[in-house]
């Protein structure tokens, strides 16, 4: 990317990822018209092969030879024993040494299973961030049919056929973890980010629902906001929405007595996203205990979780203290 630093957003999700990324490089002028990205008098086109030095920030053109890094060899894909890499070693030494001196705890973010046993693998103690609305992407065609819903039962009616997925999905990280501590953010982006853009697919996608072209494409226009960020979304979307917060509980606690029923302790923590005040945070703890005891009292387990929320703005930031009087964890992000 031309901005951004080692801790904006595209540098995190890359991170979790595991892509290569380099941000910040202002040199770049990206003409994503022409599709052509410019760097002084060299002139890169769309398809062109790059190769990137994520370490050293470097950009080459054409394909370099790589290979995964000799710790990754002997930690993940245990293609090389310990004691065949003098750079491994030397990793393994500095992280005892840190060990020995750090006072903090260290968590992922992981939104699948694969993630998180990689994270464990590096010495993870929990997931600090959970992002439930990538796993919505899996199932973009069920969570439309939610979006464009025209009243109350049809909406309960597409959440109904997500639940299954979220709670499979929430069981699979459970069960990696095996009893270290699960943060979940509840449904966070605006919806209209979940919706296709262009008239072709809003076509295709209205043919699909059996509805027309021009109703998915006034759902697309009504969502639409000036300022999207601070807009519907997070918790609001939850109060206006309730439903939305009830199936996500739900397939939580679900997925949770499910996984403690195989004998692997489960220790959840539900965020509740872009609180600004109590009264925000008061009304989607409601339903998400409402929930859990409803699970636990069909299923006949009880297990402990936390309710808690993020402070990401700057009103819950002001209002941090009033907060607290009912949020049991509180997550910073920015």
């Amino acid at each position: 990317t031309a901005f951004g630093g080692a801790s904006s957003h595209a540098a995190l999700v890359s991170r979790q990822m595991g892509k290569v990324c380099i941000v910040g490089a202002g040199e770049l002028n990206i003409d994503y018209h022409a599709g052509t990205v410019t760097v002084g008098d060299k002139v890169l086109k769309e398809g062109d092969d790059i190769s990137i030095d994520g370490f050293t920030g470097e950009i080459f053109a054409g394909e370099v030879k790589t290979q995964p890094s000799e710790v990754i060899q002997v930690m993940l894909k245990k293609t090389l024993k310990p004691e065949q890499s003098e750079i491994y070693q030397r990793y393994a030494q500095l992280m005892g040494w840190v060990d020995e001196a750090r006072k903090l705890r260290v968590r992922t973010n992981a939104d699948q299973p694969d993630q998180a046993a990689e994270a464990i693998a590096f010495g993870a103690e929990g997931i600090g961030l959970c992002r439930t609305e990538h796993m919505f992407f899996d199932h973009i065609g069920e969570f439309r049919e939610m979006i464009l819903a025209d009243d109350l039962p049809a909406r309960e009616k597409a959440l109904k056929k997500l639940l299954p997925f979220q709670r499979n999905d929430f069981a699979g990280l459970f069960r990696e973890m095996k009893g270290r501590p699960v943060t979940i953010r509840l449904l966070d982006p605006p919806l209209h980010e979940f919706l296709p853009h262009d008239a072709a697919a809003q076509k295709e996608l209205g043919k699909t629902l059996g509805i027309s072209a021009e109703v998915v494409a006034e759902r697309v226009h009504s969502l639409h906001e000036s300022n999207p960020m601070l807009g519907h979304r997070g918790c609001r979307l939850g109060i206006v929405y309730p439903e939305i917060t009830a199936m996500q509980a739900r397939a939580i606690f679900e997925a949770a007595v499910l996984v403690k029923k195989e004998g692997i302790e489960v220790e959840p923590e539900v965020m509740i996203p872009l609180v600004g005040f109590l009264a925000e945070f008061k009304n989607q703890e409601k339903i998400v205990r409402a929930q859990a005891e409803a699970v636990f009292k069909e299923t006949g387990v009880t297990l402990k979780y936390l309710v808690g929320t993020m402070i990401e703005v700057p009103r819950a930031a002001i209002c941090a203290d009033q907060i607290a009087q009912g949020a049991e964890f509180f997550s910073f992000g920015t």
